[in-house]
């Protein structure tokens, strides 16, 4: 009962990001390694380098309207570990904050490190640009964005300048560290 209590309090926290949009079901361990047998090449991390977490991410991208055009500005999700449990968040940078040890990682997408997914926001290979704290996300080299669904900017062209809309997007995150 109190495994069961624990994970729904875990899901709720998921679901804050995504509003009423969307399912809250917390991810099961398939969940996180479905993809790891079709990543494609575009986004895989370079040899030496190990894989040092996975998460699941559920929350929005943010779209602003720049000269007639949804532009990205942010994403905003709660990542959660294998037992459902919200462990981090992702935000602008793009940057990635465990709640559990205060830990982060910055990064910046590999140039041509893309594999498009219909209907979702492409996968990408991040490179890092900086770490802080001892823990989760200490000395992580290299962020995969994988198994993305939804997220994609609105179809079409916006009219009110500045106006914001947010999408609702999952994906699997992994976190590699230089092998030692």
């Amino acid at each position: 009962m109190k495994r069961a209590g624990l994970v729904l309090v875990a899901t709720a926290l998921i679901g804050v990001g995504v509003g009423a949009a969307g399912s809250t079901a917390a991810p099961t361990p398939a969940a996180l390694d479905a993809s790891e047998a079709r990543v494609a090449s575009a986004v895989q991390v370079p040899a030496g380098n190990k894989v040092v977490a996975k998460f699941y991410a559920k929350g929005v991208q943010t779209y602003t309207c720049t000269t007639g055009a949804w532009k990205g500005l942010e994403p905003a999700a709660t990542l959660a570990d294998r037992l459902g449990r919200a462990v981090a968040l992702h935000s602008r940078g793009p940057i990635w904050v465990s709640t559990v040890d205060g830990s982060a990682v910055e990064a910046a997408p590999v140039d041509g490190a893309r594999n498009e997914v219909a209907g979702a926001v492409p996968e990408l290979l991040l490179k890092a640009k900086s770490t802080r704290g001892a823990g989760t996300f200490a000395g992580v080299s290299y962020v995969q964005r994988l198994a993305t669904k939804g997220g994609l900017a609105p179809a079409g062209a916006c009219t009110a300048e500045g106006a914001q809309t947010s999408v609702p997007y999952e994906a699997l995150y992994t976190f590699s560290a230089p092998a030692v």
